[in-house]
């Protein structure tokens, strides 16, 4: 629950830098056409930090399923072996 706040945290945070950059650049005193340059090469970083960010996110979340699976398999052994063990202990008797 803690990443889903930090994470509505970021986007706010993001999306209100995206707004002030936009008023910023809307009142600057430049001609149109360097205008539209600057939001186009805003719009290009950005472009190229959201594909960062999820390129990033995926890693993490491949690492979560495998590091998860990792814990199944390692479980499932052991629970195996207990249960193997208490056979055995059954059987003794």
């Amino acid at each position: 629950m803690a990443e889903r706040n930090s994470g509505d945290v970021f986007l706010a945070f993001l999306i209100g830098g995206l707004i002030g950059a936009a008023v910023g650049i809307l009142y600057a005193p430049n001609s149109g056409k360097n205008t539209r340059q600057k939001i186009r090469k805003k719009g290009e970083d950005l472009s190229e930090k959201f594909e960062n960010i999820s390129d990033e996110v995926k890693n993490t979340a491949k690492q979560v399923v495998a590091d998860g699976k990792e814990k199944i398999v390692s479980s499932k052994e052991r629970l195996e072996e207990v249960f193997d063990a208490g056979r055995k202990a059954f059987e003794r008797k």
